[in-house]
């Protein structure tokens, strides 16, 4: 899939920014993509390419990958449970700080407070539920919250000044 780079919306960055204040140059991407395994592949490519222009290291670029993947894999899997009709939105804007990244799908929601701790002594052994342990393990900040008009928004922010 070819990605597509373009101008980050002005309005964009303030609505949707957990920081308002941050400065962002215009590299960015917005994309609907499919809800197949194959977009996963397409969300990492897009969020890593402009992970390398924008100077993050080895390290943070390949966490960057574990949590765009992490993500988009519950979009596609659990929110949009492989609906052909449900598409994921993907959205990240390159700023003069780091990266901002946006992923959207088109499923019923979910409370944080029902999803199972991965570190809990009943569930060490399972050999799913640990998404969101790894996404929040990977980028500086993190955020759940509906989507309108439903489904479910994760936004996450790597800086650069705070590489591993």
């Amino acid at each position: 899939m070819v990605i597509q780079l373009a101008a980050a919306h002005a309005g964009l960055a303030h609505q949707n920014s957990m920081h308002s204040d941050q400065s962002r140059d215009s590299a960015g991407v917005d994309q609907l993509l499919e809800s197949t395994l194959d977009s996963v592949d397409s969300a990492e490519s897009a969020v890593l390419l402009l992970a390398g222009q924008a100077g993050f290291g080895e390290d943070a670029m390949h966490e960057l990958g574990v949590a765009v993947r992490e993500a988009m894999v519950n979009a596609v899997a659990h929110g949009n449970r492989y609906n052909a009709r449900k598409k994921v939105h993907l959205q990240v804007q390159r700023r003069t700080n780091g990266l901002w990244i946006r992923i959207t799908d088109e499923g019923d929601g979910f409370d944080t407070k029902d999803v199972p701790d991965p570190l809990s002594q009943e569930n060490l052994l399972r050999q799913s539920g640990r998404g969101l342990l790894l996404i929040r393990s990977f980028v500086d900040e993190f955020r759940i919250q509906p989507a309108q008009p439903k489904g479910t928004a994760l936004e996450m922010i790597k800086y650069l000044s705070q590489q591993r």
